[in-house]
């Protein structure tokens, strides 16, 4: 029974288990998150707020906390919520290419929240945070890639990781891992509605993902039964969610191979889909004297699953700009540039990069299309009004475990994320705390320096 693999491999993983590359690994995934959430006070104030004011709903004393809210303490299914929310809402967050999942946005708040009400030290923290990590991935690619048709993965692939998460946090054994995790399953939702929209729901489904899987592992906790093969029944998970299950991906390499290593994070505040066209149309405009007003027409060539999910140009809200490629190639193409200040509303409204918008478009290639998802290919063509052109091709953009961010260039992008809401001298001592996981007999500390960010 695959539940059954995936229940014990989380109530039997102990830290010793953990390779040095793991343990570095998901350290820096929580840097990666946290760093996204602290910049959502900043670049999402609305998002953020809603966050905030949620987790107030549901007090808790003790509770857990709501990074960069100060005075909140909530029951901690609804600080994971919170947090969740905040982590995604600049769309900034780290993916799984393989799962197209935003794992960091619903494990990292689910083990914060369970840290600090069962106090735990950092490596056990770092450990419920691996074993949620890898039973999402591993879901998420047994379901792939039909399942992207209406399901948003973060959301429902997300909820088992963020229950293996929880599951561990609270030292469930085998039996009532597997019970979370069938609870978990029977909870999953989340559609890709918002694509077109731009609405909050896109950031509201992984920190709904840590609030069910945190739910569900504190249901097992107090003898909550559920099916007990979740993922493999002809009735459960994977035959309902997916048109071509794959259960092997279930258990491939479990324990020994270890996903949190195929970790991306991003360098652009975009949705992924965008980043090869983005690093394509920064190279052409950069290396030639393209006018942006002379632009005829902007041409990408990708994978299939940009035409059908990512190339909206109704971009009438900021999330709908971050997940519209069309988007992100016209304004890095008057820019010469793609940061937080390109999805800024005066940016979006601007009547030269709404001219360039209306002027590319996303075709879809088959021999491109073949490369993903182990590549994400993006061949970008400005052609100008007297004919010119330029090609730009990108397989891989920045950021993906192929060309990977260095730790130099996460902890430039954590130092920037910080910049708005704390001072230098903060945004290091938080850094260290992060990355001081592995030694820290309590994560009160890091916690501390979380909550109390202004």
């Amino acid at each position: 029974m695959t539940t059954k693999a995936l229940a014990d491999f989380v109530a039997g993983l102990r830290y010793e288990d953990l390779p040095p590359p793991v343990v570095r690994q998901a350290c820096r995934v929580v840097l990666d998150a946290v760093g996204c959430a602290v910049a959502a006070w900043t670049e999402d104030p609305e998002k953020a707020a809603v966050a905030r004011d949620i987790a107030r709903l549901y007090p808790a004393s003790p509770g857990a906390g709501v990074i960069g809210a100060a005075g909140v303490a909530a029951q901690p299914a609804f600080a994971a919520l919170a947090n969740g929310i905040l982590v995604n809402a600049a769309d900034n967050d780290d993916t799984h290419k393989r799962a197209l999942l935003h794992v960091g946005s619903v494990v990292v708040p689910t083990a914060l929240a369970l840290a600090e009400t069962e106090r735990l030290s950092g490596r056990e923290m770092i450990l419920a945070l691996v074993a949620g990590y890898e039973v999402a991935v591993r879901v998420g690619m047994a379901v792939m890639p039909t399942h992207y048709r209406f399901w948003h993965s973060t959301a429902t692939n997300g909820t088992f990781g963020a229950a293996a998460t929880a599951a561990k946090a609270l030292g469930l054994d085998a039996d009532g891992t597997r019970r979370a995790l069938g609870l978990a399953g029977t909870q999953a939702a989340g559609l890709n509605t918002f694509f077109e929209s731009g609405d909050m729901t896109k950031s509201i489904h992984p920190g709904k993902a840590a609030l069910n899987g945190v739910l569900s592992a504190q249901l097992a906790r107090l003898g909550a039964t559920s099916p007990p093969g979740i993922l493999e029944h002809p009735k459960g998970y994977l035959a309902a969610f997916s048109l071509e299950p794959r259960p092997e991906a279930l258990t491939a390499g479990l324990g020994t191979e270890w996903e949190i290593l195929q970790n991306g994070f991003k360098y652009f505040p975009s949705i992924l889909a965008s980043h090869s066209p983005i690093q394509a149309t920064l190279a052409i405009v950069n290396r030639h004297p393209v006018d942006p007003r002379r632009i005829a027409r902007i041409t990408n060539e990708t994978y299939r699953t940009v035409t059908t999910h990512f190339s909206s140009k109704e971009v009438g809200s900021v999330m709908a700009a971050r997940v519209s490629v069309p988007y992100c190639i016209a304004v890095a193409a008057v820019d010469r540039r793609l940061t937080q200040a390109q999805f800024a509303p005066g940016r979006i409204n601007d009547p030269l990069v709404r001219q360039v918008l209306e002027r590319t478009e996303v075709v879809a290639d088959e021999a491109l299309d073949r490369l993903y998802p182990d590549k994400f290919p993006a061949r970008v063509t400005i052609t100008l009004d007297d004919g010119q052109s330029f090609t730009e091709t990108v397989l891989i953009p920045k950021g993906d475990p192929g060309a990977p961010l260095s730790d130099q260039e996460l902890g430039d992008k954590f130092r920037e994320n910080c910049a708005g809401r704390m001072d230098a001298a903060r945004t290091d001592r938080l850094r260290d705390a992060i990355l001081g996981l592995p030694d820290a007999p309590s994560v009160a500390p890091l916690l501390g320096l979380l909550t109390g960010a202004r």
